[in-house]
């Protein structure tokens, strides 16, 4: 065989490895989470470029360790993880319990501590190896509160409480960011649903319980209060720079002072998080606007929950419309086959869904379809 043939036959031998590899390369890409921040007010990643979450709250490890039935509930394999991905899903929001985090006494040990972190910290890596980023959400909390909308007359931490207690909830966020500040596809969202509003003597009252915790919040929360700037402090300390969420008042619907009573973070990675549901009596893009106020012009937002009780997509289904066009990211209650229809998504967890999960799914599989469009 000629030289000058050999060397055609070595090069196209070189070309199709290159391609190969460049491939490999790209879909390995495509199924790393991507690396948050926060710029002015949108959410990028490490090139700067704009990131829409799309997402589903996973709820189970807020409750099942708690009442000693587990960790997860259902399944947290791959196959699992893929049924999500069937979805367009991009972003799955874990809600927490911070009594098993810290392995407090009162948890049944195989649920508790050691165990408790190991379970989430496996779950978390297996959504980020499929592209998805994760936000750990800090759901139910010690505290005694006999208030109104009270959820359990108990000190433990078996339902919401209207703020976070400092006894606990300060060394849940310092172990959660020291385990996850290397990992920037992980965001911190430090309490589920505040709603000091509903105990405290006025709004300003209730903002300043929120930033500022402590005797802020008294009379009306008889426990130690931990506000938000404590517990930005708490995980900065640790060296974590994630991107951080913040619910603002009854129950996370409130944002309009959420920009004046905004904490100071070193890092400038502050999200505003938002939750919005058909029982709420909210239900026109002038009342959402008003409860959001002015804060997607000024930081990213993120409606952490989003759902309806009606077993219908009729609410979910405008109000994913108006969140599109302000270009705010969004996750919907729940991924659990184990719930009513008014709150499962699915049907099974081979993502099967549900009336109101078909809603979720079809708007998200037309997003995909107009991404394509536009490649």
């Amino acid at each position: 065989m000629r030289v000058w043939a050999v060397g055609i036959i070595m090069l196209i031998i070189l070309l199709t490895c290159l391609v190969i590899a460049t491939r490999l390369v790209a879909r390995t890409a495509s199924n790393s989470a991507p690396q948050l921040h926060v710029s002015g007010n949108r959410l990028v990643d490490a090139n700067g470029s704009l990131v829409m979450l799309y997402g589903v709250d996973r709820s189970g490890a807020e409750y099942q360790c708690v009442a000693g039935n587990g960790i997860i509930v259902g399944p947290d394999d791959q196959a699992s993880v893929t049924a999500m991905k069937s979805w367009g899903i991009n972003a799955v929001r874990v809600p927490l319990n911070e009594a098993c985090w810290n392995g407090e006494s009162y948890i049944r040990s195989a649920y508790a501590g050691s165990n408790y972190r190991r379970a989430i910290e496996a779950y978390v890596t297996l959504l980020n190896a499929n592209g998805m980023v994760v936000i750990l959400d800090l759901h139910w909390t010690d505290g005694l509160y006999k208030g109104d909308e009270v959820g359990c007359s108990s000190a433990k931490a078996f339902c919401q409480k209207p703020m976070p207690d400092e006894a606990e909830s300060v060394p849940f966020w310092s172990s959660v960011a020291s385990a996850f500040k290397d990992n920037d596809a992980v965001i911190f969202d430090l309490f589920n649903e505040p709603y000091p509003d509903q105990v405290l003597s006025s709004q300003d009252v209730a903002w300043k319980c929120w930033l500022r915790g402590g005797p802020a919040c008294s009379p009306g929360i008889s426990y130690a209060v931990a506000g938000m700037q404590t517990l930005i402090n708490t995980v900065r300390a640790t060296g974590a720079n994630n991107v951080i969420m913040l619910g603002g008042l009854a129950h996370s619907t409130n944002l309009t002072q959420w920009l004046k009573y905004e904490p100071t973070d070193p890092d400038h990675n502050l999200v505003a998080s938002w939750h919005s549901y058909n029982s709420k009596g909210c239900n026109t893009s002038a009342c959402w606007a008003g409860q959001m106020g002015h804060v997607p012009t000024s930081v990213p937002m993120i409606a952490g929950e989003i759902g309806e009780s009606d077993c219908a997509d009729d609410y979910i289904d405008p109000l994913m419309t108006y969140l599109d066009s302000e270009s705010i990211s969004y996750l919907a209650w729940a991924w659990n086959a184990n719930f009513t229809c008014s709150g499962s998504l699915i049907a099974n967890y081979g993502g099967v869904p549900t009336a109101y999960g078909q809603g979720y799914k079809s708007h998200l599989e037309s997003l995909a379809r107009e991404e394509h469009k536009q490649m």
